[in-house]
């Protein structure tokens, strides 16, 4: 699968195909050029986001991670291990844990944490599905207006078919380029968001 996130530059033009499971699968250069609009979009976007939004998006993509969920059983795990083991090597002055008093608060933490392990992990599901419903358009467009283009030569080539002119099958015909879609949508979306 052609991963679409964030750590994904460009996909550079010479890449005709696409290794899964070391199998090689063919791409068709307007794949790799939907591919390279999305991704450039998406860099647009997050380019425009300020620092400081930046910063609280690590922070929050953090702590939707199961690493963080990990950290936070070790850190309890501990502190129960020194209140009942050695209670002097209680660290930064931390009471001892009192599992009738904090036991509901530690396991409250930990359900919204395991929550939010869950929510991210969907929320990028539903991200990649998104990204794939966009490329199955994507090709369904140009495929049907390379139909468009063919159905027409056909009319012009037989003789038993009048031949006349249809501006809309000559509009019909044209591939939407996502590069120009995307600028416009750009244009309409900072025209929107600007100030009367």
């Amino acid at each position: 699968m052609v991963s679409l996130d964030k750590s994904l530059s460009v996909v550079p033009p010479s890449a005709k195909s696409v290794y899964i499971n070391g199998k090689k699968y063919p791409l068709s250069e307007q794949v790799v050029k939907n591919i390279e609009a999305i991704i450039g979009f998406q860099a647009k976007q997050e380019e425009k986001l300020p620092l400081h939004d930046r910063a609280i998006e690590k922070i929050a993509a953090f702590f939707g991670k199961s690493k963080f969920l990990y950290l936070q059983l070790l850190f309890f795990i501990s502190w129960m291990s020194c209140t009942h083991l050695a209670p002097q090597l209680l660290p930064f002055g931390l009471p001892p844990f009192e599992a009738k008093g904090m036991g509901i608060d530690v396991a409250a933490l930990l359900i919204a944490s395991g929550v939010l392990v869950q929510q991210s992990r969907q929320d990028k599901l539903a991200e990649q599905r998104s990204h794939l419903t966009l490329q199955i358009n994507l090709l369904t467009e140009q495929k049907i207006a390379k139909l468009i283009e063919l159905i027409e030569e056909l009319r012009a080539d037989l003789p038993d078919i009048r031949d006349r002119d249809d501006f809309e099958a000559q509009i019909m015909q044209q591939a939407t380029d996502p590069q120009v879609v995307l600028n416009i949508l750009q244009e309409n979306l900072e025209s929107s968001e600007s100030p009367l």
